[in-house]
């Protein structure tokens, strides 16, 4: 979600710069994701100038292009070539002048010095539509005469500076979800150490009927899924451009102006985090608004002109004669604002989340509104926001206040009531941190305490906090606002001893993990809830093998992973696009699973299980360019490294593991590891790329998923061994074998470890030859065997014994040739 500096400001008295405020919001739980500094119209017009058109000649070469010679204030006009058909002499116009930078969308282009057919031009006269101040390309912005030249155009058009901070809201903390519920956490954290920081919520005292001549009453037939409807006409609105503030504050959020009605409706979403809708009240059939179900496949046309058809569990907003709004998800075609639209009719509503986390996903919509209603906003708040709306409508578009507030609330949702411990509060913390301290941040964060005595607080939690119905929950929050990091780690240890009888499985990965992270990587931790989506079409992961979570908060939380592939995906892409693109990642998880064809009768956890895997992940580079070496690409051959160093470290007899081919529909040119006994260990490749394409990445990316119970399953107990370095020399011998190219080096290890178990020490391959010169479907291995006796040196017969056993072998049983 994007929060901008200056308007947050507007509700907190703290002085602050952007980045302390981003260290805040990220301590207290409101996690930032980027600092940006960013202007109303993106590149902040810089490079543009107010000139006026000196000359204007016909171009010889073309019968379309001008010649102008333009005033921008400098020493000198400018030659610029023009192709507008507006342009003429004596206007005043906007140039982008040689090294300006112009946007369109994520895109960018340079003004350059150029020849167009034959003639120089240096710079261009700019539309609407290409320096982004409107949409129109009919001709070049011509202004005012009174306009002055030289001006800046960003001074000109009074574009705003910024600081635009990407907060990362969790699906629990919709509460945040809006630029006053952000500033009233900072508000709860910056009080502890101030008292004189307050929360400045705007006033809506001048809110007054003027007179009931356009009263449009309200039915609910549906309280499950409305249980508050409330509403307010507003008569004789002008439906025009928004003022520049109001704009402004939309821009640099990222959002579109529309018309002055709908665009305060959007800023009150996104000021207090409760969603709107405007209606034109004279396309209300009937006079009456009725909020209800509608019979299967009926079909509604929606604001983007798609018609859809709505199940029979879709809550509506209709007429006396039809539908006019999916409720709370997305409104009608007809029955919306227009700049012809006189009166309004003005909802502010709270519906189920359930209700409306169902509807979106039916019909594939995912807007602010829905955002925040699925996820729970704040029942009690609907008539405040209400009249702070109506207010702006009057404030921005003029008319009258006409009818009374209705309100349909049949049944008051009322606060959750929450009893803590002082004793619960201090343990979980692992601290005292004082009474003063913890009804501070109560009444900051609007938790009133009902009663207090020797053991606790009994409190009365609002009803918009979804996520706070428990003790811990409570805890949890005034720890967030006190500081995680204000908790001091204690110099006791307080322990007792263990015996155990297999091997420690934290101990282990704690093991590897540091291996790995000396080895460059870095630890990321996912969430186990995922998309569904990510396993649908999936035969490896078959989506019907994911655990499904009921009522899930949002498409991205609906399953429960099947591996931990598409979280580190995740984590490249989000690097990636930060330019930082060579990655190395590894992860400790759960992974679960659902089999229909093992539930039980009373057995209800018998279809579920999960196994604790390790991802690891690599894409970039292997190292970078510098003066000692070039750069080198990661492959996957350095991730079978990393994986044969873990077996390794963790007491494994490499030439005891079986290797096999494997691809599947996420993994191409991958490798299965199983051990001796024919159990899955492992299975590493190169990420399918259509799995990259779902995941917007570009580079090649190699994964390799370790089944860590089957690991720790086959390690048994493990007893390292000291063995001393040989007195005796090695020897080394090579051989050149012309084989099959589908024969894997694999297979001439083993060979060569089956002929001879205890000599032979080390196989090695060292060169791998395919191309001219040999047989058609042939390849050339050249492999290196050391031999030693640790008891006595070998003798040249020994040794030619073993190779002539070696090359009689590779003969019989891969067909191999001497080269």
């Amino acid at each position: 979600m994007n929060i901008s500096y200056n308007w947050l400001k507007e509700y907190i008295n703290v002085d602050v710069t952007p980045d302390e405020l981003s260290k805040a919001l990220t301590s207290i739980g409101l996690e930032v994701g980027g600092v940006e500094e960013v202007q109303t119209i993106k590149g902040g017009l810089e490079g543009l100038v107010i000139g006026e058109v000196l000359t204007c000649a016909e171009h010889e070469n073309s019968d379309h292009l001008h010649v102008t010679t333009v005033n921008v204030g400098a020493a000198q006009p400018l030659q610029i070539v023009c192709g507008a058909p507006n342009v003429a002499a004596g206007q005043k116009v906007v140039v982008a002048t040689v090294g300006t930078k112009l946007y369109s969308g994520e895109e960018s282009f340079t003004i350059k010095r150029s020849k167009i057919r034959g003639v120089e031009s240096f710079g261009m006269i700019c539309a609407e539509d290409e320096i982004g101040v409107g949409t129109s390309h009919e001709g070049i912005i011509v202004l005012p005469a009174e306009a002055v030249v030289g001006t800046l155009a960003k001074d000109y058009y009074g574009i705003k500076n910024d600081t635009l901070l990407e907060v990362d809201i969790t699906p629990n903390r919709v509460d945040a979800a809006s630029h006053f519920g952000v500033a009233r956490d900072l508000a709860a954290f910056f009080a502890l150490k101030d008292k004189s920081v307050k929360l400045r919520r705007p006033l809506v005292d001048a809110f007054a009927v003027q007179n009931n001549k356009l009263t449009i009453p309200v039915k609910v037939e549906n309280t499950d899924a409305c249980p508050r409807y409330s509403a307010v006409t507003i008569s004789g609105v002008t439906v025009t451009e928004s003022p520049d503030w109001l704009k402004n504050k939309l821009l640099i959020i990222g959002l579109r102006p529309i018309n002055n009605i709908v665009d305060v409706t959007n800023f009150v979403l996104h000021e207090l985090g409760q969603p709107l809708h405007a209606f034109d009240a004279d396309k209300i059939a009937g006079g009456q608004v009725i909020v209800k179900t509608l019979p299967e496949g009926t079909p509604f046309t929606t604001l983007d002109d798609v018609e859809r058809k709505l199940s029979a569990a879709d809550l509506m907003i209709c007429n006396t004669e039809k539908p006019m709004c999916i409720g709370g998800v997305f409104g009608g075609l007809d029955s919306g604002v227009t700049e012809t639209t006189q009166n309004v009719f003005l909802e502010s509503a709270y519906f189920n989340p359930v209700s409306i986390r169902k509807t979106a996903r039916r019909h594939g919509l995912n807007t602010d509104a829905s955002f925040r209603y699925e996820r729970g906003c704040d029942p009690t708040n609907t008539i405040y926001v209400l009249k702070r709306c109506a207010l702006l409508i009057q404030e921005v578009a003029g008319g009258e206040i006409s009818s009374e507030i209705v309100d349909n609330y049949p049944e008051e949702v009322k606060p959750f009531e929450v009893s803590v411990s002082f004793r619960k509060i201090n343990t979980l913390i692992g601290k005292e941190i004082g009474k003063e301290n913890i009804e501070t941040i109560l009444a900051a964060l609007e938790m009133k305490i009902v009663s207090r005595d020797e053991e606790g607080y009994k409190l009365q939690v609002p009803a918009y906090r979804v996520d706070v119905q428990r003790d811990v929950d409570v805890v949890e929050d005034i720890l967030r606002i006190y500081g995680y990091n204000n908790v001091e780690i204690g110099l006791t240890l307080k322990s007792n001893l263990s015996f155990v009888s297999k091997p420690d499985s934290y101990k282990l990965q704690n093991l590897i993990a540091e291996q790995l992270t000396a080895q460059g990587f870095n630890e990321v931790l996912n969430n186990s809830l995922t998309k569904g989506s990510y396993y649908t079409g999936l035969t490896s992961f078959p989506a019907a093998n994911s655990v499904k979570i009921i009522n899930a908060l949002s498409s991205d939380l609906s399953v429960m992973r099947q591996t931990l592939l598409f979280g580190g995906l995740e984590n490249i892409a989000y690097n990636i696009n930060r330019r930082n693109a060579d990655l190395k990642f590894y992860e400790f998880g759960n992974c679960y699973y659902y089999h229909a064809e093992n539930k039980q009768e009373g057995e209800t956890l018998a279809a579920y299980s999960e196994d604790f895997h390790l991802g690891m992940w690599l894409t970039g580079n292997k190292h970078g360019q510098s003066w000692t070496t070039t750069e080198e690409k990661s492959s996957i051959y350095e991730l079978k490294a990393y994986i044969n160093n873990i077996f390794r470290r963790l007491g494994f007899n490499l030439r005891k593991l079986v290797v096999g081919e494997y691809t599947d529909d996420l993994l191409s040119e991958a490798l299965t590891v199983y051990s001796s006994s024919g159990k899955k260990l492992a299975v590493y490749g190169i990420v399918q790329p259509a799995v990259l394409k779902t995941a917007d990445i570009d580079a090649a990316v190699y994964y390799a998923d370790i089944n860590w119970n089957a690991v720790l399953a086959e390690l048994g107990d493990h007893t390292v061994q000291y063995a001393e370095i040989s007195k005796f020399p090695e020897v080394k011998r090579d051989l050149a074998l012309l084989l099959d190219k589908n024969i894997a080096f694999a297979e001439v290890e083993k060979i060569a470890f089956e002929t001879e178990r205890k000599l032979l020490k080390r196989v090695n391959l060292f060169d791998v030859y395919e191309g001219k010169n040999l047989e058609s479907g042939k390849k050339s291995y050249a492999v290196s065997f050391v031999l030693q006796d640790d008891s006595k040196t070998l003798t040249d017969n020994q040794i030619e014994s073993i190779m002539k056993k070696l090359q009689g072998n590779y003969e019989t049983k891969l067909g191999a040739k001497l080269r």
